[in-house]
């Protein structure tokens, strides 16, 4: 027997109303009318790891009148508790469910999408588990640990059809937006270097010391590591401290920024369907080499932009980007500035009111596309190019060697080392091949 939803149902129903005499005492909010939207038109959410970043996700997503979210599953109660006391609080009511198997959260048919905000080392079999259930899915960056995760992340979503938004919001956000289009529109002249600042990488394979695991309706340890390798508990990882760590960690914290960074800079390059060539690690960068003969330069943080070279400004806050062409630059980060060259400073607009932190245009943008379809601006295409150029430079580094990459085989020219590091070994029973 075909299972109708309640969203099926309602819409069903509704459709059909000229020919249904429906009753008088229907409220008026059920049909769509003085403003709400009708029950049918809604995006049922669900959420699944929701810790401080998740929580501000949802925080500027409850406000969206088409938008009901339903569900949480953290593997941590007292994340369960906090989130369904926002939802709660918000709609007024004690509806949101908890849960601690997201399998429990996903087999829901009610539920249209989720929000995914766990560990770097779940975001990538969450998200295609969740496709698999029928889910769209907005998952929080860096999206996969490896090459390989990102790979087969962006093909499950294509083979499940579903809509997909990485987390990677500033694409979404005005003064960004606006300085990629100056890089897009001639006003810099030919493009010849884009740089973005990313934290400098990391290797860090120590354990911290072991603590007694709590009751697993407190904290399920063995969830939360999920794919990872096995180790013993520690009350620091699960409260974030599992930063910095190479078994949680992506890319060596490389990602933490880059993956903000290096993809605005793959937008302003008109690259999203490839990557740089080369890559070649120093002391205060990694540079690619892109087809087109434009420079990618990753600099290292503190001593990126304005603490390295006095022509740099750090006037325009975290994750600065700059584009710089044969008739002017620009730079801009998360607090709205936008800092030019001289040519350029007196007749363009340097100040916007939204900054690089706030993702509810993106939120809207992914909302927009499960009800249309399209593709978000932060697809799984669009994530696995961006994901993949970090990868391969923070391995360029790891490695201490030039790197030729090909974008078309997605593999090192060359090179069986950094080939066996695009993927690592997941720990059963957790497999990708689903």
């Amino acid at each position: 027997m075909k299972i109708v939803t309640r969203r099926q149902f309602l819409g069903r129903t509704l459709a059909a109303g000229s020919a249904v005499t429906l009753p008088w005492l229907i409220p008026a909010r059920v049909l769509g009318r003085e403003g709400a939207v009708a029950p049918s038109e809604r995006i049922v959410l669900g959420g699944i790891g929701l810790g401080p970043r998740g929580q501000y996700d949802l925080s500027v997503m409850l406000p969206q009148k088409d938008l009901q979210f339903v569900a949480i599953c953290d593997v941590q109660r007292s994340r369960r508790e906090k989130v369904k006391q926002m939802a709660d609080a918000h709609y007024s009511n004690r509806d949101c469910v908890m849960y601690q198997d997201f399998f429990e959260l996903l087999a829901r048919a009610d539920i249209d999408a989720v929000l995914i905000a766990t560990g770097d080392h779940w975001h990538a079999l969450a998200s295609l588990l969740a496709a698999k259930a029928g889910k769209d899915v907005y998952s929080e960056k860096p999206c996969g640990m490896t090459i390989s995760e990102i790979q087969s992340l962006a093909d499950g979503i294509h083979r499940y059809a579903r809509v997909f938004q990485a987390g990677t919001q500033r694409r979404s956000v005005p003064n960004f937006q606006y300085a990629v289009h100056l890089a897009h529109s001639g006003m810099l002249g030919r493009l010849h270097t884009v740089h973005a600042s990313v934290y400098v990488p990391s290797k860090n394979y120590a354990w911290l010391p072991g603590e007694p695991e709590p009751p697993d309706g407190e904290c399920d340890w063995d969830r939360w590591l999920g794919p990872a390798p096995w180790r013993p508990y520690n009350s620091r990882y699960v409260s974030g401290g599992w930063r910095g760590h190479h078994d949680f960690e992506a890319g060596g914290n490389f990602l933490d920024w880059g993956a903000h960074t290096v993809d605005l800079c793959q937008w302003a390059n008109q690259a999203d369907d490839t990557a740089p060539l080369e890559y070649e690690a120093t002391e205060t960068s990694i540079i690619g080499r892109y087809a087109n003969g434009v420079q990618l330069v990753c600099d290292f943080l503190p001593t990126a932009f304005g603490n390295r070279d006095p022509q740099y400004h750090t006037s325009t806050g975290t994750c600065p980007v700059r584009f710089e062409g044969d008739e002017g630059w620009v730079e801009t980060g998360d607090n709205g500035q936008l800092v030019f060259s001289e040519n350029l400073a007196k007749r363009l607009t340097n100040q916007f009111a939204v900054t690089g932190l706030s993702s509810a245009g993106h939120g809207r943008n992914f909302f927009d596309c499960v009800k249309s379809r399209a593709k978000p601006v932060c697809n799984q295409d669009i994530m696995r190019r961006s994901h993949l150029v970090c990868f391969a430079a923070q391995l360029s580094w790891q490695l201490g060697r030039k790197l030729t990459f090909d974008p078309v085989k997605e593999e090192f020219v060359g090179d069986e080392e950094a080939n066996r590091m695009r993927r690592r070994a997941t720990r059963e029973p957790w497999s990708f091949n689903i």
